[in-house]
């Protein structure tokens, strides 16, 4: 049987909202002015409010606590990877049976497609932070930045519910279960090669494979481009060595066109998160950033290249199997 389609409506390629631009540049502000001072600490707090911004401002106010509840919810499942990173072997296990768990969950209700779409990625995010204390800091600024963007939500107007603007697919058991071994299979590479970030290729590929294959194609090829993108920029930009302010305005702008730009269908958000997470890694060495920007975009295909292997070769040749069983048959 085919996936069962949920809902289909077209969404234009990019999005840009002036007043999310607001709200994501009202969220960053914290950080900015902390990076004036110390650019690092700016930097990471600036990210700690990206989950919140990626959702956006909900139409119902009654609605907007459940911000602070994805930004905890990313905190927490980064921090369950940094645990899982100490015991290799059942950090995969873990993410193979979370994977499989959590598309069961995700076709039943709503939160199951959180914890599939966003809670699984950030386990996988989490195996690069083997440090306890680094991945329990990220997840705390995490949970306070989506705190903040949560009450600087609750100043803005109320609004009618958008209609859903994407396709989506009501994940299968099979799904769950590739799903899982993509994830599994890319952290075991990662474990075995010694990956200086182990989570990055587990990470692309939990976050771009979807049950809709058109749409995973479209993730695939928007991950790498967005990716490269946003660590030329931030390579470019340390390089030039700029002042403090430089680096606010930067974390500001950034927060701001993330906000802006999350409800496109083109997969944009990747470009400014890899920013972002460029310029905390290279502010105060620039001389690392070849070895950084070949080190993401070479696992960031990786993970891509394994989600195609589970996601869309892996149906395609069951399909051909199954077309030329039928055919023989009759």
């Amino acid at each position: 049987m085919s996936p069962r389609p949920l809902a289909r409506e077209p969404s234009p390629g990019l999005v840009w909202s002036w007043e999310e631009a607001l709200f994501g540049a009202a969220c960053a502000l914290p950080a900015a002015l902390v990076a004036l001072g110390d650019p690092g600490r700016g930097i990471a707090l600036s990210v700690g409010v990206l989950p919140a911004v990626i959702v956006g401002v909900l139409p119902r106010r009654r609605a907007r606590p459940l911000v602070a509840v994805v930004g905890a919810t990313t905190g927490v499942s980064m921090l369950i990877g940094g645990l899982l990173a100490g015991v290799p072997v059942l950090a995969v296990a873990a993410i193979w049976g979370l994977g499989v768990g959590a598309a069961l969950l995700a076709a039943r209700s709503p939160l199951g497609r959180v914890a599939m779409v966003l809670a699984l990625p950030m386990v996988g995010v989490g195996l690069s932070y083997s440090d306890l204390g680094e991945a329990a800091g990220l997840a705390a600024l995490m949970a306070l930045g989506s705190i903040y963007a949560c009450l600087v939500s609750l100043l803005w107007p109320q609004g009618e519910p958008r209609p859903a603007g994407r396709e989506t697919v009501a994940p299968s058991l099979d799904y769950g279960v590739r799903l899982g071994a993509a994830g599994a299979l890319a952290a075991a590479l990662g474990f075995v090669l010694g990956l200086q970030h182990v989570g990055w290729a587990p990470a692309a590929a939990l976050l771009v494979m979807r049950p809709a294959a058109e749409m995973q194609r479209a993730r695939s090829i928007g991950r790498l481009l967005a990716v490269a993108l946003g660590a030329t920029l931030a390579v470019l930009m340390v390089h030039l060595e700029p002042a403090n302010a430089w680096f606010a305005l930067a974390a500001l702008l950034a927060i701001a066109a993330a906000a802006a730009t999350h409800r496109s269908r083109w997969y944009v958000t990747p470009a400014f998160t890899t920013f972002l997470v460029f310029l905390m890694l290279l502010h105060s060495d620039p001389g690392d950033s070849r070895f950084r920007f070949n080190e993401r975009l070479l696992e960031t295909a990786l993970g891509v290249a394994i989600a195609y292997f589970f996601g869309l070769l892996l149906p395609a040749l069951r399909a051909r199997r199954g077309s030329g069983g039928g055919a023989a048959r009759r």
